[in-house]
């Protein structure tokens, strides 16, 4: 029952990863459509608007990446070092969503209410 438990955890694990990897590929492939479609009548509002599509379908596959990467290692193999990697691996892709967040959105997570000021163009 235990190794049936931990196969059906890691199918689980894998299927999340393969999820965060398809909306960043499709959310890739939306925004770059609407990027080409708008691209001729507008192109700097497009190209922030692009930006900002693509940025938010990487900040959402990250979080389905993180959420697998977490279930494998918990669940499926609890070592010391599959910890401290899962534990490194989630703080390089934190920091990723982070800066990925200040970029599509001009501010910083906590800061909710307020707008950092847009650097002249």
């Amino acid at each position: 029952m235990d190794t049936y438990y931990r196969d059906v955890m890691e199918l689980i694990g894998r299927a999340v990863d393969a999820l965060g990897v398809l909306i960043i590929v499709t959310g890739a492939g939306v925004a770059t459509a609407r990027f080409l479609s708008s691209a001729r009548r507008d192109f700097s509002h497009s190209y922030q608007s692009y930006r900002q599509g693509l940025g938010r379908a990487i900040l959402l596959g990250l979080e389905f990446l993180i959420a697998g990467d977490i279930i494998r290692t918990v669940v499926v193999a609890p070592t010391l070092e599959n910890v401290m990697i899962l534990a490194l691996i989630v703080a390089v892709r934190t920091f990723l969503s982070m800066a990925l967040q200040l970029e599509v959105e001009g501010r910083w997570p906590w800061n909710r209410g307020e707008e950092l000021p847009k650097p002249p163009s």
